[in-house]
């Protein structure tokens, strides 16, 4: 039995696995995964980036990995506005992780930024080997969250520190409202518009009502490992940015 019900909330009616489905649902996806992205959020999503990179700054990572790198989107900003000397992005779908390379290649960023695929629960990397962790809009997608954020304080040296940034359900009232009729009316037109596959968004409002928001994130964290835990909303509490420190 799943520990939290993300963990049960599946793209697809299928015996697949949530990491077999998962990897297929962006494989599928990977072409229209960024303009879909900025446009659900209505450009927010790059904002949200730079405050989280802004707050990872003051620690002065030199050894990056941006974990569900998708695209590299985070992995770009990081290395752009950070400087470090070494930068993976990591992920389970190629598809995605090809468009990420693309960009990279275009940006002139091949030298700092590098792609492997990896599991999250269960990374072939070495324990104590990154200063910071970076996470974007990926978590809730973990077959395991107590696992991939296990593995991810595994691989931070003492002192290091992960940044996440994920979408979450606002809590105020008002905003839940205006957060209910976009996910559920703009949203699926958005989707029919622009993707070939409309389950992958209707995935995508379901596995963030299922996840694990605000104290109980900041409790799960502490059992995985981690010291201490910063919260902070954005956009009317539609994203939620969580900074743990191993």
């Amino acid at each position: 039995m799943s520990e939290f019900k993300c963990e049960e909330v599946l793209p697809y009616d299928s015996q697949e696995s949530k990491k077999e489905q998962i990897s297929k649902m962006f494989d599928r996806i990977a072409g229209a995964y960024d303009p879909m992205n900025h446009l659900m959020s209505l450009g927010q999503d790059r904002r949200w980036r730079r405050k989280a990179i802004e707050r990872l700054a003051s620690f002065s990572p030199k050894r990056i990995l941006d974990v569900a790198t998708g695209t590299g989107d985070f992995a770009i900003v990081a290395g752009l506005s950070l400087n470090p000397d070494y930068l993976l992005g990591v992920d389970i779908s190629e598809g995605m992780m090809n468009v990420g390379r693309e960009k990279v290649q275009r940006l002139g960023l091949s030298d700092k930024i590098s792609f492997q695929y990896e599991d999250a629960t269960e990374l072939s990397l070495p324990s104590d080997s990154f200063d910071a962790v970076t996470v974007a809009f990926g978590v809730r997608n973990f077959s395991s969250l107590s696992k991939g954020l296990s593995e991810i304080c595994r691989v931070l040296r003492q002192g290091g520190v992960v940044a996440i940034l994920e979408m979450t359900e606002p809590e105020n009232w008002f905003f839940k409202i205006g957060y209910k009729l976009y996910t559920k009316l703009c949203i699926p037109i958005l989707a029919k518009i622009k993707s070939k596959d409309q389950l992958a968004y209707d995935y995508l409002p379901n596995s963030i009502a299922a996840f694990p928001q605000g104290e109980r994130m900041r409790q799960l964290l502490l059992s995985c490992g981690f010291s201490s835990v910063e919260i902070k909303k954005f956009t009317m509490q539609t994203c939620t940015f969580y900074l743990a420190i191993k």
